[in-house]
């Protein structure tokens, strides 16, 4: 551009020839007749270059790009891979890999296998649609690196997010997630966008239809929401939450989240979703926060009720004393024979029997493993006292740090007093006492009687009692008129000096 205006200056004000420019300049006179015609130079041509090189690999590369038309997606060959293959077969065949790059780029395009998609912007109106989907990621629980599933529902309108995690993407979690989504934006969207997830697909139908779970259409039904699903492998069609998965796991996975348990992490995950509210999204001109409240007000109402989000079963208690849920069994405190009501959720099961809840467990989500709770046991281990040391509900509590050391002092004393079975019996007695009282008052009283060298079950069960044995203190009241009535005490100094006389 310089060198054309100069050309154009000096013809117009300079020497005027165009021999004359050319020779001053030291440029031909072909340019100078181009920049006096024209003040922007002409755009060169492209240098086409034959690569002969790739004639004795074309043929393999072009059954390579044919193969690919009929393999998976993400499972085709790259052009890199393709350039590895060439000389992993042929090392004679030296070309570039550069040169392979533009023709398998070139050759993609002409048949059709690869090619940027064109994608049209949306718009969404406040409260109208939400997408849901889930993503792993790791987080050090107690100390050890676990993998969690991570339920996310993203506004498109505000661009808020939901993040919550679980042990397992399981149906109970999927709508469990989604009570806590609710309650987090403060009402229900008229229309959610999933993947064809298997909590809520049952079959996918032709087009956009399928046959979805029947807990699911309850669940919906209950909360009033409209339920779209996208087609499968096209990803792209819930674009919002895959990219806000995406930019959360940067920001808020990394680096990986250290935490106590479960709660806790899902606490720092609200943390972070609230924190998330004070950004302000690239072309927008409001936070997220300030978009939220905007769009609370055109959200759906939250029901007065709330769904059983429970899966029902109705196992048979086996001669263990366990029912079997899902691949697990879970301790029960009812014979065997007898069939129970099971209530599975997401992170535990409820055991229920004539209306009433008679146990309760975390849920296990390993396979073939026995959850035992000793308090299950005990009416059985007072008839067996011998089952008691070696029992497995016992090791459970100790390796859960539920078995206290007072606890194996106490009963060391009681089987030295009263002799190994009898000790053992006395020992599941002091146990029962544990149902009524709670385990945390149970130890006290067994810590304050060996503090006081005492290893008696009548002694713990007294401490147990002792609280509502105490009376409240009787108030001073006037007694008025009876003061006439009151008299000194007597003086005993006379009758000290009698005895001191008599003794001499």
């Amino acid at each position: 551009m310089d060198l054309f205006e100069e050309i154009r200056r000096e013809y117009e004000f300079g020497v005027g020839t165009i021999a004359g420019v050319a020779k001053k300049l030291g440029v031909h006179r072909r340019m100078v007749r181009e920049a006096v015609a024209h003040a922007l130079p002409a755009r060169r041509k492209p240098t086409v270059r034959r690569a002969w090189k790739m004639d004795a690999v074309k043929e393999f590369v072009d059954a390579i790009l044919e193969g690919d038309r009929k393999a998976p997606r993400k499972q085709r060959h790259t052009a890199h891979r393709i350039w590895q293959r060439i000389h992993e077969q042929n090392p004679d065949w030296s070309v570039a890999e550069r040169t392979i790059r533009q023709y398998v780029e070139r050759r993609k395009h002409e048949l059709g296998i690869e090619g940027r998609e064109a994608f049209v912007p949306q718009t969404y109106s406040w409260g109208a649609e939400a997408q849901v989907d889930w993503y792993e990621a790791f987080a050090d629980i107690g100390g050890e690196p676990q993998k969690q599933y991570v339920f996310c529902m993203r506004s498109m309108a505000s661009g808020a997010a939901f993040h919550r995690a679980f042990p397992r993407a399981t149906q109970q979690a999927f709508l469990e997630a989604h009570e806590h989504a609710f309650s987090y934006f403060g009402g229900v969207f008229r229309k959610l966008r999933y993947d064809n997830l298997s909590s809520a697909v049952r079959k996918i139908v032709r087009g956009q239809r399928r046959e979805e779970t029947a807990r699911f259409i309850a669940f919906r039904s209950h909360w009033r929401f409209q339920a779209e699903f996208c087609t499968p492998g096209e990803a792209h069609e819930k674009g919002g939450v895959e990219g806000e998965s995406g930019y959360f796991r940067r920001n808020h996975w990394v680096p990986v989240p250290v935490a106590n348990d479960l709660d806790d992490l899902n606490a720092q995950l609200l943390a972070a979703c609230q924190q998330d509210e004070h950004r302000v999204i690239a072309g927008r001109e409001q936070s997220v926060g300030a978009a939220i409240l905007v769009e609370r007000d055109h959200l759906l109402p939250l029901p007065a009720e709330r769904f059983d989000l429970a899966e029902i079963a109705f196992p048979i208690v086996d001669s263990h004393r366990c029912v079997r849920v899902r691949t697990n069994r879970y301790s029960v405190p009812t014979p065997p024979g007898s069939t129970v009501e099971v209530k599975i959720y997401a992170s535990f099961i409820e055991i229920w029997r004539g209306g009433e809840r008679i146990a309760r467990h975390e849920r296990c989500y390993s396979r073939l493993q026995q959850i035992l709770d000793l308090e299950h046991y005990l009416d059985v281990l007072q008839r067996k006292p011998g089952a008691f040391p070696g029992s497995k509900p016992l090791e459970q509590q100790r390796q859960a740090g539920l078995w206290p050391v007072c606890f194996d002092t106490f009963w060391s004393a009681l089987n030295e007093r009263h002799g190994k079975r009898n000790g053992t019996k006395q020992m599941i007695e002091l146990l029962t006492l544990g149902k009524e009282h709670g385990r945390v008052k149970l130890q006290q009283a067994v810590e304050r009687c060996l503090s006081l060298d005492c290893c008696d079950v009548a002694a713990v069960r007294h401490f147990l009692h002792a609280d509502t044995w105490r009376r409240p203190a009787c108030e001073a009241i006037d007694i008025g008129a009876l003061n006439r009535y009151e008299r000194p005490l007597p003086v005993m100094s006379g009758y000290d000096e009698l005895l001191a006389g008599g003794m001499r």
